[in-house]
């Protein structure tokens, strides 16, 4: 299967949007998407947000994605919001040559970390990062404000 990862474009982005309305039906929150295709081209146009995504067979299958932050502890940092291959494509590598381009990805921008978040739940997603060797930090809450 040849597989082939590039960043995205603004014709990606009706792709993109149903890929992330996939990932809430994975996570459990299918009614939790609020924002529209509208909110991710115009947010993609303002440079708000980046993707990269992994095309199988002239169709995107993967994304991944991400944007800039800042830790005032570590400096620049990535944070990847959206990390999601569709099921029927798992297995096949795409996952890794997906992360393996966001972190080529972080270090051209040459961000010191990068940070996600993962569902407690989700034992093959926890058990991906450990195999790259990530650190999975549980003492830390989440908290959010919503408008």
């Amino acid at each position: 299967m040849g597989i082939h990862i590039r960043k995205a474009t603004i014709d990606d982005m009706s792709y993109i949007y149903q890929l992330v309305r996939e990932l809430a039906v994975y996570e459990k929150e299918p009614d939790a998407v609020r924002t529209t295709i509208k909110d991710f081209e115009s947010a993609f146009e303002d440079d708000i947000f980046d993707v990269l995504v992994a095309v199988a067979d002239n169709r995107i299958v993967g994304m991944a994605i991400y944007y800039m932050t800042f830790s005032t502890w570590r400096g620049r940092c990535i944070y990847l919001e959206d990390f999601y291959v569709q099921p029927s494509m798992r297995r096949n590598g795409i996952g890794q040559s997906l992360f393996d381009a966001f972190i080529r990805e972080c270090k051209a921008k040459n961000a010191s970390s990068a940070k996600w978040q993962i569902l407690n739940w989700n034992e093959p997603a926890l058990a991906f990062y450990r195999k790259n060797k990530a650190t999975l930090e549980t003492n830390w809450w989440n908290g959010k404000l919503y408008f």
